[in-house]
């Protein structure tokens, strides 16, 4: 609930942290009365009664369904199916304190989103069965009181003056297509009145906030199997997902070619993250998760995202980085560029067998296969690669289950689920997701690897620091699967051409504008008369 100031000094309420103390956590239940920070003075009531007069009548119009709201809607009518009679709360958690007083971007708890499409912080989510069979929907919201109150003035958290303004009850009632909406201030209240409620058994979806896990029973197992029903759910993307996802790696693409452009310029792994991560916050929500921009033997880190090496000329550039719409479905594609353009023999070597093993693998996903077919494929064509290259001694012995000798230069299995979360659906039970089958509708990516780290002796002196990464998005069809980021290179002939092509184009007006302006007729100059030769000392 929004919090007011209190018209007196807040030095005059006893109750009150001293000023300067940490602010406590946003939350979705009522807090102390909001104070200023250390830096702020009180406003006098004075002030405070100046800023409640003379505004504006807000419009009384409700917004507009929230896009896709019958595929929310159906998620919601599809989980009141899986747990009939019981009560279900889904909260979406709580803005996290970076340092002090401020805090991370809030991203939505991913179930939360799945079901309703609300970006809200602090909002819960009940299905609240009915007697004759399914559920109400309940959304509690942050209340919207306007200028009704000096909250919107002096609340730095929530006012609207300091973070901008927010849905409202009945805004949110209409946005999001849902039975009923209710203010965060009365969820305290209902939450208390299902405790022990033997009659109507209540499982919750844990982790996202503290005040709602504390105020309904531990439900245990019954609350895990929740969470795991909501996975599973996810497993198969519908239509809608698939379109918001297409548009993240499609927008993912042209990050990726907003950095093969700075190359040109770029000294370091930081300015390839910040091109990257300018692409993601002007097409989509944010990136997806922490970008990857590994040069050189960082790109034998799998999640090296410290990105404060150098850009080498020679080296390589491992970048895996997804732009999250904002829809919040992310992209998730790694390529692996040579900073110079050209990759010399001993990097396309090992590219060309991630590449491959990559291939293998993609002909593995379809319909009925073990979710890790796609793995072994790609483990038995990097493991008999690197028999080749002299690297392991048997690739036969290498694949056996108690060996797994490959490891040592893969390091990890080649596929995981993908949609809101870059690694979806992970509370899904194991028999359906891991030792589970592929099923049309599943989104998974692809991306074997070979690392060899600089001090590997087991590694041929010329290949150490060497490290490839091919990552693409697949959704399984009936008959096989789509590569939805199909359009970006991957061969080591179209990664150079591609760049190449960036660089070119990017040169071609420049050199265009050059020869326009050499071609302009030049302004005329006054010729000087020639100067008189000076006569001859003699006469003839």
């Amino acid at each position: 609930m929004a919090t007011s100031i209190p018209s007196s000094p807040v030095a005059s309420d006893s109750s009150q942290p001293a000023v300067g103390e940490q602010q406590p956590l946003v939350t979705s239940e009522p807090q102390a009365p909001a104070k200023p920070a250390s830096h702020d003075s009180v406003p006098p009531p004075a002030l405070l009664d100046f800023m409640l007069q003379q505004w504006k009548p807000s419009a009384q119009k409700l917004p507009p369904r929230i896009k896709y709201a019958d595929a929310f809607k159906a998620r919601r009518k599809a989980l009141s199916q899986a747990f009939p009679g019981e009560t279900l709360v889904i909260p979406t958690g709580h803005e996290k304190v970076r340092a002090n007083d401020t805090y991370f971007r809030f991203r939505p708890g991913t179930d939360f989103y799945y079901l309703t499409g609300n970006l809200e912080p602090d909002c819960v989510l009940v299905l609240e069965p009915k007697d004759g069979g399914g559920h109400t929907d309940i959304l509690f919201v942050e209340p919207n009181p306007g200028r009704a109150n000096a909250t919107f003035f002096t609340d730095r958290v929530k006012g609207e003056l300091w973070v901008g303004p927010r849905l409202g009850v009945p805004e949110s009632r209409a946005r999001h297509d849902v039975d009923e909406a209710r203010g965060l201030d009365t969820l305290a209240d209902y939450l208390t009145g299902l405790k022990g409620a033997a009659t109507k058994p209540t499982r919750v979806l844990r982790g996202h906030s503290a005040k709602v896990d504390g105020a309904v029973t531990e439900g245990g197992e019954r609350d895990k199997a929740l969470a795991t029903t909501l996975s599973e759910m996810r497993l198969i993307k519908d239509s809608q997902e698939l379109r918001e996802l297409q548009i993240s790696i499609d927008a993912t693409q042209r990050g990726f070619e907003d950095v093969i452009r700075s190359l040109k310029v770029a000294k370091s792994e930081r300015y390839v993250e910040g091109v990257f991560n300018l692409r993601a916050r002007v097409e989509g929500n944010d990136v997806g998760y922490n970008t990857i921009a590994a040069s050189g033997s960082h790109a034998c880190v799998l999640h090296w995202t410290r990105n404060d090496g150098p850009l080498v000329p020679g080296d390589l550039l491992l970048l895996d980085a997804g732009v999250e719409g904002h829809t919040l479905y992310t992209a998730d594609i790694t390529r692996t560029l040579p900073i110079s353009g050209r990759f010399t023999p001993e990097q396309k070597a090992i590219y060309d067998l991630v590449y491959a093993s990559q291939e293998a693998a993609f002909a593995a996903v379809k319909p009925g296969n073990d979710f890790m077919e796609p793995n072994r494929a790609a483990m038995r064509v990097l493991a008999e690669g690197l028999q080749k290259l002299g690297i392991l001694e048997s690739a036969a012995e290498a694949l056996k289950d108690e060996h797994q000798f490959y490891k040592r230069y893969s390091l990890h299995n080649v596929s995981h689920m993908l949609g809101l979360d870059v690694h979806d659906c992970a509370q899904a039970r194991q028999e359906a997701y891991k030792y589970g089958k592929l099923q049309a509708g599943m989104v998974l990516t692809v991306e074997p690897g070979l690392y060899f780290q600089k001090d590997d002796l087991t590694v041929p002196a010329r290949y150490r620091g060497i490290g490839v990464r091919i990552e693409d998005d697949l959704v399984v069809t009936a008959r096989g699967c789509k590569v939805l980021s199909a359009n970006i290179p991957r061969t080591v002939k179209d990664i150079e051409a591609w760049m190449g092509g960036l660089w070119n184009a990017d040169k071609a007006p420049a050199a265009k504008a050059k020869k326009s302006a050499a071609k302009k007729p030049q302004a005329r100059v006054a010729k000087k008369a020639p100067a008189k030769k000076a006569k001859a000392g003699k006469r003839k």
